[in-house]
């Protein structure tokens, strides 16, 4: 009878195996990781210590954000446990001095970076270096008889088979000392990093807070979008239809009576129901434009762009396919905004843009009208402020008395 138990070491072998490549792994990239964040912690100093450069301050904090969300997502796939990122700020993307300067957010991300450049390097090294210096030694051990003279990591030149078997033992312990030091280092560094990545409790809970209130803003405009769509229906296409059932009825009482006189109740029946026809359309466009699946999110803005009243100019770059529902909402930001420049700026030209960079979709649309847009007016933006909000997105609004109004958006793309 046959022992299974070298069928049943295999797969354990296997998998410690990748387990340790894995950990290896993380601490290696953790290194450039680390080497990044020194490059990091220089182009701040260089940024702050001569007053002439702090203009280059928000972009620094913008880079130095980046690399926080790469190491967030790196380590929260390491851990098997997201790591939350912290709460967006609205001038995130085109931050002015004052707000970097006061942002909680970006004090956090300073101390993670030095501890990162520092502890991230080191530990680093152990994922590197464990690697690196079994091969250089048993390469050293391999190859002293056609190189004399190589040295071991340890400096000792390999002159011998002696020299050689000394090398092979320095390489079996860089092994071991990646085997037995790197798993725990892996984990204890990935702890650390995580508790840094992620915002604060209070930040925590602020954050629970601030979802909440955009679910029950979401839900409020659901309702809304709701009781609108049955308005419509109700008011327009069911009164459309209603013509319909009585010119039909008519028709019906015509032919037993007088053919020929039901000829014209047939076409006025069939023109109610073009009519309904046209208006379960209009409904349905509003709940989802067909031109969005179509000609996707650019094509779409620039349909809109051309039927303008006023004379409109569209910027957009290369934009990705988004969720149907983002690329909706940030059509229907563009459109409302259109709709309240034409109706309430008195403005003779409007700009759109739409720009797609770092997982986010921004939608700008500015205009050169009077100004004075204000949400208690009852001009569409709380609509479009809770639409974007449900997303997680932000919405800034800068229209001073005499103009110019521009209102900005921005969704992320991986809802």
């Amino acid at each position: 009878m046959t022992d299974p138990a070298p069928g049943r070491q295999r797969p354990r072998f296997q998998t410690w195996a990748r387990e340790s490549f894995r950990q290896l792994k993380f601490l290696a990239i953790g290194a450039g990781s680390g080497i990044a964040s020194w490059f990091a912690l220089i182009a701040l100093v260089l940024s702050v210590a001569p007053l002439v450069t702090l203009p280059l301050l928000p972009r620094t904090a913008r880079g130095i954000r980046r690399l926080a969300a790469f190491e967030r997502r790196r380590t929260g796939d390491f851990l098997g446990t997201p790591v939350p990122p912290p709460a967006r700020e609205a001038a995130d993307d085109h931050a002015d001095l004052a707000t970097v300067l006061t942002s909680p957010g970006t004090r956090r991300d300073i101390g993670w970076l030095t501890l990162q450049a520092t502890l991230g390097t080191l530990t680093g090294l152990v994922g590197v270096g464990a690697p690196a210096g079994v091969v250089q030694n048993v390469v050293v051990a391999a190859l002293w008889p056609v190189i004399p003279g190589a040295e071991t990591t340890l400096g000792a030149p390999v002159g011998s088979w002696v020299d050689a078997g000394l090398a092979l033992a320095t390489a079996a312990g860089y092994g071991a000392l990646g085997v037995l030091l790197a798993p725990p280092l892996a984990r204890w560094y990935a702890r650390l990093s995580a508790a840094r990545l992620a915002p604060p409790r209070t930040t925590l809970v602020e954050r629970l807070a601030e979802v909440t209130a955009t679910r029950a803003g979401a839900l409020e405009a659901h309702g809304t979008e709701l009781r609108r769509i049955e308005r419509d229906l109700h008011d327009g296409t069911q009164n459309r239809l209603v013509a319909v059932v009585m010119h039909l009825g008519m028709v019906e009482r015509a032919l037993l009576r007088d053919p020929a006189s039901a000829l014209p109740m047939v076409l006025t029946a069939q023109n109610a129901a073009t009519e309904a026809l046209g208006e379960l359309r209009g409904v349905v466009r509003s709940i989802y434009p067909p031109v969005l699946t179509d000609r996707g999110l650019s094509g779409a803005v620039a349909a809109l762009v051309s039927h303008c009243a006023i004379d409109c100019t569209l910027d957009t770059g290369e934009l990705p396919r988004a969720p149907a529902a983002v690329e909706a909402a940030a059509y229907f930001v563009v459109a409302e905004a259109l709709t309240n420049a034409v109706k309430h700026s008195g403005a003779r030209r409007i700009a759109v843009s739409l720009h797609a960079e770092d997982g986010l979709l921004t939608v700008e649309v500015t205009d050169d009208g009077s100004g004075g847009a204000d949400e208690a007016l009852g001009t569409g933006l709380v609509g479009i402020e809770r639409r974007v909000a449900a997303f997680d997105g932000t919405t800034r609004l800068s229209s001073p008395r005499g103009g110019p109004t521009a209102l900005r958006a921005t969704i992320p793309l991986g809802v």
